[in-house]
């Protein structure tokens, strides 16, 4: 950001805090306390993004969240102000990403907050308010939940407008990302782990070789011996640098395109060389490998079940399931009491299904199954099921399903890649200063 632009920022935020600072003064001067009394300090500003200020409480509440995910997961705790860093760092993205959202308009509604959060609560097997207990006995504020969430979908439907919309995916990508999995016969999936340091837009020439070696030496540090979630919580600008860098497992038809021919040359445990992408450098461990299926073939499930929407849904099923397993027919039972209306008339029956077909709740209940057997009643976000699985069978995928899984691949390739960028210009070109003693604002 050039002098000029830096000075018209520096009038631009005095012209909008010099209000709120006659304001505090006036506050003070009416309630100044007496000499016995405690003074009571106005809480701290440790940085400012765009237009607003973030201050030490906000820093607090969001460092006591993160700590609590990481204790869950047994992950150390980075030393010094590592973790500080990147916390804050996350704070001031997600404030220009919503003072982003404000300008553009975007603003999500109560109903529409109201049916995420139903959704949430259904995808964990939970009634709103059954959830709302469980957040509350994990010690965590439920209105805090509801805005952090209120906050998600607002940044959702920006990335959506500013980035998802206008990324294409041809015919011609679609088919060679299918053919070159047919070749593949392994498509092997890999658990990967990720540190990124960003390059500015328009960097000069000095800010390039910096990022190159501070990424080599992280490498270097990875090959003495230093941890690598540690090193990315640290110093990692990737989106996943709180969750120790980690990806998850992805195959190898899903890799970002600037990651796929180097992960597949690498064994557990292994650390690429560095990687220069448009938004700066990058780091790939491959955490653990795992054989995917055989070329363009699946496991199929054939199933039926029964659902019931009504919160006595568990109890009602688990009676008709009881009447099942002492000899009643499945199909004549669905036909009569599940609410289903689409399977309801087959007796239930879902037909041959890929993986993936299904809602998580009802995958993680039908992959538990043996051919036969029938399902404890359990919730998904449409209610109360009991499934059974009927069979399962090694099956060629059709050619339509590969097309739509390959487009939803490329897709995804192309909103991260996109997104990464798009983050690193609004962070570049958004005025933020941070006054945290030793965190550089230009990281």
């Amino acid at each position: 950001m050039t002098t000029e632009r830096r000075s018209a920022w520096r009038i631009a935020r005095q012209t909008v805090l010099a209000p709120l600072l006659i304001c505090a003064a006036l506050f003070a001067t009416l309630y100044l306390p007496t000499a016995s009394a405690k003074v009571q300090w106005l809480d701290r500003i440790v940085a400012i993004a765009g237009q607003e200020a973030i201050t030490q409480t906000e820093l607090e509440k969001e460092k006591q969240l993160i700590l609590q995910q990481l204790r869950a997961r047994k992950a150390r705790i980075p030393e010094g102000d590592a973790l500080d860093k990147q916390i804050l760092e996350r704070l001031i993205l997600k404030r220009l990403q919503l003072q982003a959202a404000k300008r553009a308009g975007i603003h999500i509604d109560d109903q529409t907050l109201e049916k995420a959060l139903v959704k949430i609560a259904g995808d964990n097997g939970m009634s709103l308010s059954q959830f709302r207990k469980a957040l509350e006995k994990e010690g965590l504020n439920y209105v805090d939940f509801r805005n952090n969430i209120r906050d998600e979908l607002t940044i959702s439907a920006l990335h959506e407008r500013q980035i998802n919309r206008r990324v294409n995916v041809s015919e011609q990508e679609v088919e060679d990302l299918i053919d070159a999995n047919l070749k593949d016969a392994s498509n092997e999936e890999y658990s990967l782990s990720h540190i990124l340091i960003a390059v500015p837009s328009g960097a000069s020439p000095e800010q390039v070789e910096k990022a190159r070696k501070k990424i080599e030496s992280l490498r270097q540090r990875i090959l003495l011996g230093d941890d690598f979630a540690q090193l990315a919580i640290a110093n990692s600008n990737g989106q996943h640098a709180l969750e120790g860098g980690k990806l998850g497992w992805r195959k190898g038809s899903q890799l970002p395109s600037i990651f796929a021919n180097v992960v597949k040359n690498l064994k557990p445990g292994e650390v690429s060389e560095p990687i220069r992408s448009p938004s700066g450098f990058h780091l790939v461990k491959v955490d653990d490998i795992r054989g995917g299926q055989q070329g363009a073939r699946s496991v199929e499930t054939l199933a039926r079940h029964i659902l019931i929407k009504s919160d006595d849904g568990e109890e009602r099923l688990e009676k008709i399931r009881q009447r099942i397993l002492a000899g009643e027919d499945f199909a004549t039972l669905a036909k009569k009491y599940s609410e289903d209306v689409g399977s309801a008339e087959k007796g239930g029956s879902l037909g041959w299904n890929f993986p993936g077909t299904f809602v998580p709740a009802f995958e993680t209940a039908l992959a538990s199954l043996k051919p036969g057997e029938i399902s404890r009643p359990f919730k998904s976000r449409y209610g109360w099921h009991i499934v059974q699985l009927q069979d399962r069978r090694d099956a060629a995928i059709p050619r339509k399903v590969l097309r739509e899984r390959a487009r939803a691949v490329l897709t995804q390739q192309k909103q991260e890649e996109e997104l990464q960028l798009w983050l690193r210009r609004l962070r570049d070109e958004s005025f933020v200063e941070i006054r945290l003693p030793g965190m550089d604002s230009s990281s």
